[in-house]
């Protein structure tokens, strides 16, 4: 089997976001506006089968977490009590069909060259990880940048937000893995096998904040 270690740390990883997506259907009701995109984000997984398909997957699932991130922080989602208003509409499909052209964009370039470029999928998933991690970063600082919630005031503050910001910086801890290789240790324990390992638990922590953030008061329309 190639990258042994890296199979067996992706079907932990697996695991946590299989639960995560059972806990996001019994604790998130049907008319939240996110709880569609949690539940697509779980079975989002990044699992070894080959190495462009890993790849292309990694960059799928970071791409995703960035798209809904955008619509979530800049308010262009829908809202079951209120009619989507022309213009967000008109935003969130220009804004969904970009995000369409460039990633099929990049598979489209990898896929065509003689040789895969580590290079440059490194730098495209290293700028569509610090856009989301900047987003949920300053979402985390007590300032009102943001509308956090539909139905609360722009600086509405709930004390589970800071986590958003731990959250950014143990995945920045996990990307250094990726970004500082090293030869296998046994010829099975690489860099990429340890992402996959570290990323597990912190699956674990976003699914927990995404559950304690969508109870949150705000979401429901007074």
């Amino acid at each position: 089997m190639q990258e042994p270690a890296s199979v067996a740390f992706s079907l932990w990883n697996m695991w946590f976001h299989l639960q995560g997506a059972r806990q996001v259907r019994r604790k998130i009701p049907a008319s939240h506006p996110f709880r569609g995109y949690y539940l697509t984000w779980a079975y989002e997984i990044d699992l070894p089968l080959t190495e462009k398909l890993d790849y292309f997957s990694a960059a799928l699932a970071i791409f995703y977490a960035l798209y809904y991130t955008v619509i979530r922080m800049t308010d262009l989602y829908p809202r079951p009590s209120k009619p989507d208003d022309t213009r967000r509409s008109f935003m969130r499909r220009g804004w969904t069909v970009l995000c369409i052209i460039i990633y099929l964009s990049h598979v489209t370039y990898l896929s065509v060259l003689p040789r895969f470029d580590y290079t440059y999928n490194m730098a495209f998933n290293l700028v569509l990880g610090i856009c989301h991690n900047i987003l949920w970063l300053l979402y985390s600082l007590p300032i009102p940048l943001f509308q956090r919630f539909a139905y609360a005031p722009r600086t509405s503050y709930p004390r589970h937000v800071y986590k958003a910001g731990i959250f950014v910086l143990l995945t920045m801890a996990a990307t250094a893995l990726e970004l500082f290789d090293f030869p296998p240790l046994g010829r099975v324990l690489d860099a990429h096998a340890l992402w996959h390992l570290s990323t597990a638990p912190i699956a674990k922590f976003w699914y927990d904040f995404l559950i304690e953030d969508a109870q949150q008061e705000g979401w429901r329309p007074t």
